[in-house]
């Protein structure tokens, strides 16, 4: 678990617990915009607007909100699994399984943004050109949250 041209003088579960809480700090930042979406999507389905909407407008909608749903499930998961694992000395354990629920939270997260953007954009531009939109916003997610960190991680591998 040493890292790579990273030097400091902790043992194995000081580095367990900066891990844990460098998660923690991430968490609050993405825990907290799904589920400002996921608010903003519940209420969404009340407005008239939305019901006298078409087909394609109900199922990204349906996507969207369960998306969302999904995201908000991984990324308050490693709560929960730190609640239930709690004082079992299982840190090594915990830590990496939460960070995988936390990439695949922001993954769903990165989606779930896209669909409630293409809801909003649906509403003031033609489809066409909400659709381009909203598949440009996509690609500069994917830049930012996965191409620009591979290409930093590769860089600081070799």
């Amino acid at each position: 678990m040493d890292e790579p041209g990273y030097a400091r003088n902790e043992d194995k579960a000081d580095r367990y617990d900066r891990h844990w809480n460098e998660l923690l700090q991430e968490l609050r930042i993405a825990q907290t915009g799904v589920q400002i979406l996921f608010a903003f999507l519940l209420t969404i389905a009340f407005t008239s607007p939305f019901r006298e909407a078409d087909e394609f407008t109900h199922d990204v909608y349906a996507v969207t909100i369960v998306v969302a749903a999904m995201s908000m499930a991984l990324l308050i998961a490693p709560v929960s699994l730190h609640r239930i694992v709690f004082r079992q000395g299982v840190r090594d354990r915990m830590i990496p399984a939460a960070s995988r629920m936390t990439a695949g939270g922001l993954l769903l997260l990165m989606l779930a943004v896209c669909g409630g953007l293409l809801l909003a954009l649906d509403v003031v531009l033609p489809r066409w050109f909400a659709l381009a939109v909203d598949a440009a916003a996509l690609v500069w997610f994917v830049v930012f949250w996965y191409v620009i960190p591979a290409r930093v991680r590769a860089r600081s591998a070799s």
